[in-house]
């Protein structure tokens, strides 16, 4: 059983037997059995998707002004970092003069 909220209320015995009369006389509701239940379960995973690529979660120390402008570019600021990073290593790759 999933934990309930704090100051949660549960039906007494007496009041869940008066709503599941209220559902049996109810045409337009029914009591689901197990198997009903497995049936009728989303199988579909929620959230996003995994990645085929994961990142690296890292700290980093960046200028004042670099973050606020990246962030000021709205959501997806910090893909747009990597983005800017990902350019600069195919423009100065390893080994290259000046490395």
């Amino acid at each position: 059983m999933p934990k309930l909220k704090l100051g949660h209320i549960s039906p007494t015995p007496k009041e869940d037997a008066q709503i599941q009369e209220g559902i049996d006389v109810d045409p337009d509701t029914w009591f689901l059995t197990d198997e009903e239940w497995e049936k009728v379960k989303p199988t579909a995973r929620i959230g996003r998707p995994p990645a085929e690529v994961t990142k690296e979660r890292i700290t980093i120390r960046l200028s004042r002004d670099v973050v606020t402008q990246f962030r000021a570019t709205g959501e997806g600021w910090q893909t747009r970092i990597d983005a800017a990073l990902k350019q600069y290593i195919l423009e100065h790759p390893i080994g290259s003069p000046g490395q």
